[in-house]
């Protein structure tokens, strides 16, 4: 299938845009409160977050400068319980959209993603707080001998709690606590479509990908690690887990259209763009906004919030009229 590319590729500018959204249009917006934990700042919080958090001054200081976690909370374990009883609370209450998706699955809080991490929190929470997230994805292809480069699709299952239906990358899923970058993506490609060890001798790292996405959900920052795996041509990926409804392999020149679609999960498509610009499908020749989707999909997420201490977080209590101004 042969396509327009300076017509097709247009579109892929305003997809950039979109998974990158927050990055583009909210970064620096006064209403977004950075969010501080012993002095760093780790987070955003945006307003309506805020007003919640108020219920809550013996955990959370919240002031017209930011969010301080009560630095009375002096270690790992006493910061990580006193959030999840928050979180807990708002759940029931039902809140938050976010936390209808709560799997009891962790992430860890940082600075920067080498050092100590300071807390844990519900994954589903984190895009409350605007945390740094770090993910595994797997681009799964075949060299086919009559269709050319093709890449494995997989559709999420409609009962997942996040982008139900939705067509995704071969194999995904987030560094959760106490997993490792390959360990996540050797289980994540067990679990998800049955790729045997054998195989996955053949895994090869690629890079990262970063972005910056909002949606009723929350705020996501995220880093992506990833990797190519090259299967053979009579392979067929089968899920596990029962988080994948079905696969699909598609030529590359046809992946685009596809992920252009409104059936794609939005934050897993810089993933496979990446892939198709490594594999010169999308190249400065067919794409005039070439450079500036290179750069949307590397935006530097490891220094976007300062590591300079609260200077102004007020006293519990103060008012939602000083927050929202």
């Amino acid at each position: 299938m042969s396509l327009d590319y300076q017509t097709e590729m247009s579109r892929l500018y305003k997809l950039a845009q979109k998974f990158n959204c927050f990055y583009l249009s909210g970064l620096g917006c006064p209403e977004y409160k950075p969010f501080f934990v012993e002095g760093y700042q780790v987070g955003l919080v945006r307003p309506d977050v805020m007003k919640q958090l108020l219920k809550y001054p013996e955990v959370f200081m919240v002031g017209p400068s930011g969010v301080e976690l009560n630095p009375a909370f002096r270690d790992y374990e006493e910061r990580s319980n006193q959030v999840d009883k928050v979180l807990k609370e708002l759940r029931k209450e039902n809140v938050f959209i976010a936390l209808k998706g709560w799997r009891d699955e962790n992430y860890e809080v940082k600075t920067d993603f080498l050092s100590k991490s300071l807390l844990k929190m519900d994954r589903c929470a984190t895009c409350l707080f605007g945390i740094r997230n770090y993910g595994v994805d797997i681009n799964g292809y075949v060299r086919h001998p009559t269709l050319g480069l093709c890449l494995w699709f997989q559709k999420r299952s409609p009962t997942k709690q996040t982008w139900p239906g939705k067509w995704d990358n071969m194999v995904g899923g987030g560094l959760s606590v106490g997993h490792g970058i390959l360990e996540t993506a050797h289980k994540e490609a067990m679990e998800e479509a049955s790729i045997p060890e054998h195989l996955l001798c053949n895994l090869i790292s690629a890079g990262c990908v970063s972005f910056f996405f909002e949606s009723e959900r929350g705020l996501f920052p995220n880093t992506e690690f990833v990797f190519d795996l090259e299967l053979p041509v009579d392979f067929v990926p089968v899920n596990s887990d029962g988080e994948v409804e079905t696969f699909e392999l598609l030529p590359a020149s046809q992946c685009l259209e596809k992920m252009l679609t409104a059936d794609f999960k939005t934050t897993s498509t810089p993933v496979a763009l990446d892939f198709l610009i490594r594999h010169g499908i999308v190249s400065p020749e067919n794409e005039r906004e070439y450079l500036k989707i290179i750069e949307l999909l590397h935006v530097p997420l490891q220094s976007i919030y300062g590591k300079c201490t609260p200077n102004s977080i007020k006293e519990n209590g103060t008012s939602l009229h000083s927050i929202s101004k």
